[in-house]
């Protein structure tokens, strides 16, 4: 019997009392998580695996989390994959700017704990169906 393979994420939050709730709901949800706090360690890590999603904190020390999209979104091979912006400022003008950086969509922080992982495999599958 084989093994199913688990959806992998990589979270990008540089707040660690975020990284250890978003890992454990996501790990309890049944996805395999990998952690960044920073944009340099994301790049670092994209370098060894492509994950099926980014969660990607706004702001970010050094380059901010949309500079990162951006970048992402203009390289191969990450330029397929769906980034989620988190934050816990979701204006408008931030929805905004976060959608012009390449986005699909929006959570907002402090993270819903039961709503989280489901709204992960929202975006999952709706970035599957575009």
């Amino acid at each position: 019997m084989t093994a199913r393979t688990k959806t992998r994420i990589l979270v990008v939050e540089d707040d660690p009392a975020n990284q250890m709730l978003a890992r454990t709901v996501l790990e309890e949800g049944g996805y395999e998580v990998h952690v960044a706090t920073t944009s340099d360690e994301a790049l670092h890590i994209l370098q060894a695996l492509v994950p099926a999603l980014i969660l990607m904190d706004v702001e970010l020390p050094g380059r901010d989390g949309l500079s990162l999209t951006r970048l992402l979104k203009s390289m191969s091979p990450t330029t397929g994959i769906p980034v989620v912006a988190m934050t816990a400022h979701a204006t408008l003008q931030q929805r905004q700017e976060a959608i012009a950086a390449g986005c699909i969509g929006f959570i907002t922080k402090p993270f819903d704990v039961h709503t989280l992982a489901s709204r992960v495999a929202e975006f999952l599958t709706a970035s599957e169906e575009e």
